[in-house]
């Protein structure tokens, strides 16, 4: 007993030991990723500086229990009672503790001070905790900028594109164009030599999965590689390889999915209340064409903030504007909010930060509740802007969260300029039924409120519960009527937005929205918005014009600047505009440096796996130091000048011969550049969750290139995600639909996703992502092994091959197509034996053999990797 006492006592001396050197060490801020400050910055520091720091930080007037929150080292370390929390481990933190009110003794804030936080702020702490408790705050100090004005104005990715000079080409035989000669120089001066150039085999693939997102077909392989023996037209393959890919409509289908995870585009709302978005689709859609068309960038910034406001030639041009706008409109949406307000402000700040950060890689809404703490952006910066977006009326249509709330029309589109309404026409009868069912529906609900009001129980027996399920049909009710004409036919609707005071749609039959002019729900007609002390909606301070930071502008000095308070603007928003389309403006001119480096560097980092400013979404100065800034700014000017074009700028990337490189491996050079940051080697990647779907169907030939008219979404039916609907999106019923388009047009709500897709690091949509996670975890090589759908091509697979290469006599020949089919290479002499070795095995049936031979090919690295 003595002994284990003994051995309990040294563990808690050493536990304690590690502890305090844990927070000793965490004094200063740790490294931290674009992510993981942005969901600091928005999600926890302004819950601590409105609720804590009153109390628990240096600037307190009496620091109540020994604890400060106001730094990183102050919180691990905790007060009186010990760490506020423990990263990684949520139930044993006392913050978290405190804040849930579990605990009689220990509820923050205090009753006095406002009480529980809202659930989702909660549920925000606790993820916060689960993954690490990230926090960039550093020391003890009391909380001021951390960062000189001056020097963060003169940060690279704020000052003008540079002209560079263009080195000349040498005689090095893989220096082909000027991207290559701006890497040479810099191989030079770090003592590196580029390795060869990939094999054939290899390049067709990359380049046609890069491009189109799909694997090359077997004859295509075989078709490149007989064309690539000879040298002397080499670059005449390569151009008309390249000029294929990018016409074929794959290409934006693939490239428009790139722009749709910036887009944070969802078919959902997700948060408190998942409400299903059923017309998103339209801005996948739309997307998806502006890429195949090759659709100017500047002008594709411009329909995304402020199509409503541009002029249009036609009907089906102004659909196309108005669908556009939907960008501003399929953001995560907490629609149980019970304060409009409050709601209203949440939502230019999720506009806000998908604006700034998808445009410009800047996190202006850290400014929210204080000026931003690395950045050059004070919070009149940030209130000016959301005085745009305050006045910006957001269309996303849904029935609302519990009772309707926060519920919205959507757009009707021109009836002769929009793709047709996936609804099935009803007959007038059945609408006149439908709107018999809503009166009924509506009287039962108002009688039984009416009798409990007067201490009565409602003579039909009704519940609560069953008042709030008649509610929730009545509302499905109002929406199905507003969707079809008197006649039944439907009608075509997007989420879109609009100003205020301009001609916005009306509600839908039965339900009640705000006026346009009504100011009792708050920011409902063309207004400035006030500074919010610590962004409390409850402490507004003076009202900031709205208007275009000069900072977010920059190279548009030329034009008359105004101050205005604290704000310094570049242009005037007349009275009678939300200033959606000068901000828009502001973005796309030429001479604005952050528009055109941000894009082309993400074009960069699809196409190599990682930007040549690695942070994509952050070009702050927390964000990384471009790897190559003349080539950055040479690309940037190029983009600019070549049209805006995006398939022109592809074009010059993979017509280097850096974009040829083989991603064979050099000790010396690894050791002078492991991340590859100068370019020595074609860095190889895992395929994403949508190249792998598509390639199992394409594999078997089972892949049907027709996209999907409309979505699984709208199908379901408009609603919160639950009961029938939430089956009606499951892998299960997918699969039973024979779902064989591509992985694009899979379902793709919030929190709710086909497990191909979550397995594979697929973006949930909360938040603007320009690069993905991509782990290597156990069970995507189950996913590969045993999913269904990796069974049913397989199956399929085998089945093609035994009957276009029957008998015992045709085993070489169809292994060498089934190693086309799902590796688009063929096998060698070993792997030809193995598999011989394989195929005798003793199995029921020859396609039993065959479909397990090929789930071990799905199962191997050079199937979800591209070198």
């Amino acid at each position: 007993m003595a002994m284990t006492l003994f051995r309990l006592s040294l563990l808690f001396m050493i536990s304690n030991f590690l502890l305090q050197v844990t927070i000793q060490s965490s004094g200063a801020a740790e490294k931290l990723t674009a992510e993981q400050t942005q969901f600091f910055e928005a999600k926890i520091r302004p819950v601590l500086v409105k609720h804590c720091y009153s109390c628990h930080s240096e600037s307190a007037k009496e620091v109540q229990a020994g604890l400060l929150l106001d730094t990183r080292a102050g919180t691990l370390r905790g007060g009186d009672s010990g760490p506020a929390l423990i990263p990684g481990k949520p139930e044993q933190s006392l913050l978290l503790t405190a804040i849930r009110y579990k605990n009689k003794d220990l509820q923050m804030p205090p009753a006095d001070s406002g009480g529980i936080l809202p659930e989702q702020v909660i549920k925000d702490f606790e993820q916060w905790i689960k993954l690490g408790a990230s926090d960039p705050r550093e020391g003890e100090a009391k909380i001021v900028n951390k960062y000189d004005t001056a020097a963060a104005l003169s940060w690279w990715s704020f000052q003008p594109l540079q002209k560079v000079p263009l080195p000349a080409l040498t005689k090095q035989p893989w220096q082909q164009t000027v991207i290559d000669a701006l890497i040479a120089t810099q191989h030079e001066a770090a003592s590196l030599r580029p390795v060869p150039e990939a094999a054939a085999e290899v390049l067709i693939r990359r380049v046609t999965y890069d491009l189109t997102g799909l694997p090359p077909a077997p004859q295509e392989v075989l078709d490149f590689i007989k064309a690539w023996q000879s040298e002397a037209t080499r670059s005449q393959v390569w151009q008309n390889t390249v000029e294929r890919l990018l016409a074929s409509p794959q290409f934006g289908e693939h490239w428009g999915r790139h722009w749709l995870d910036v887009a944070r585009y969802s078919e959902s709302s997700g948060k408190d209340v998942n409400v299903v978005f059923p017309t998103a689709y339209r801005y996948r859609d739309y997307v998806v064409a502006a890429l195949n068309s090759d659709k100017p960038y500047n002008r594709f910034v411009l329909e995304q903030i402020a199509g409503d406001l541009l002029p249009a030639k036609n009907d089906q041009e102004r659909a196309n504007q108005l669908i556009a706008t939907g960008f501003l409109a399929v953001g995560p949406k907490s629609l149980n909010e019970t304060n409009p307000p409050q709601f209203a402000v949440d939502l230019a700040d999720e506009q806000i930060d998908a604006v700034t950060q998808g445009f410009l890689g800047l996190t202006v809404a850290c400014a929210r509740c204080h000026d931003h703490r690395f950045d050059p952006i004070s919070q009149q910066d940030y209130t000016a802007l959301a005085g745009i977006f305050l006045s910006t009326q957001t269309l996303y249509g849904t029935p609302g969260g519990v009772q309707g709330r926060n519920q919205t029309a959507l757009m009707e589109l021109p009836p002769t300029g929009a793709s047709p309404s996936l609804m099935t026409p009803i007959t007038a009868a059945e609408v006149q039924q439908k709107r018999e069912r809503l009166t009924k529906l509506q009287t039962q609900a108002q009688d039984a409120r009416a009798q409990r009001a007067r201490g009565k129980t409602p003579t039909d027996g009704l519940t609560n519960f069953d008042v709030v399920r008649i509610i929730t049909q009545a509302k499905q009710l109002e929406t199905e009527l507003s969707m079809v004409r008197d006649n039944g036919t439907p009608r075509s609707f997007a989420m879109a937005t609009v100003d205020r005071t301009t001609t916005a749609p009306p509600a839908p039959r039965g339900v009640r929205l705000p006026s346009s002019r009504s100011t009792s729900a708050g920011f409902e007609v063309l207004d400035d918005s006030p500074l919010f002390a610590r962004g409390d909606i409850s402490t507004p301070r003076d009202k900031i014009p709205r208007g275009v930071p000069l900072l977010l502008a920059r190279g548009n000095q030329a034009k008359t600047t105004f101050t205005a308070g604290k704000v310094n603007y570049f242009e005037k928003i007349p009275a009678t505009q939300s200033g959606r389309l000068q901000l828009a403006q502001a973005l796309v001119n030429p001479e604005n440096p952050l528009t055109s480096r941000v894009y082309v560097n993400r074009i960069w980092s699809w196409l190599f796996g990682r930007g040549l400013v690695a942070s994509v979404d952050n070009f702050g100065t927390t964000g990384d130091q471009p790897s190559n800034p003349a080539l950055l700014d040479y690309l940037a000017r190029r983009f600019v000048e070549q049209g805006w074009s995006t398939k022109e700028m592809i074009r010059e990337i993979v017509f280097s011969r850096t974009y040829r490189l083989a991603s064979t491996y050099d000790k010396q050079n690894y050791e002078s550049d492991p991340d590859n940051a100068f370019l020595w080697r074609h860095s190889t990647r895992r395929l994403a969750a949508e190249e792998i779907y598509d390639s199992l169907l394409v594999s078997s030939s089972q892949l049907d290139r027709q996209p999907l008219a409309g979505s699984i979404v709208a199908r379901a039916g408009d609603g919160p995600i639950g009961g029938e609907r939430r089956m009606a999106l499951s892998d299960e019923q997918i699969s039973k639909a024979a779902h064989r388009h591509r992985a694009l047009y899979l379902p793709v709500t919030r929190n709710v996703q086909p497990e191909v897709l979550t397995t594979f690091d697929f973006p949930d949509g909360s938040m603007v992502k320009g690069v993905r996670e991509v782990t290597n975890v156990p069970s995507q090589a189950l996913f590969l092994l045993n999913h269904r759908i990796v069974h049913e091509q397989a199956g399929s697979l085998a089945k093609l091959l035994l009957q276009t290469y029957p008998g015992e006599a045709k085993t070489k020949e169809r292994l060498q197509r089934a190693y086309l089919h799902v590796l688009q290479r063929e096998p060698n002499a070993a792997e030809q034996r193995a598999a011989a070795m394989y195929l005798k095995n003793s199995f029921p049936t020859d396609e039993a053999a065959w479909s397990s031979l090929i789930r071990a090919l799905y199962a191997t690295s050079d199937f979800r990797l591209v070198e």
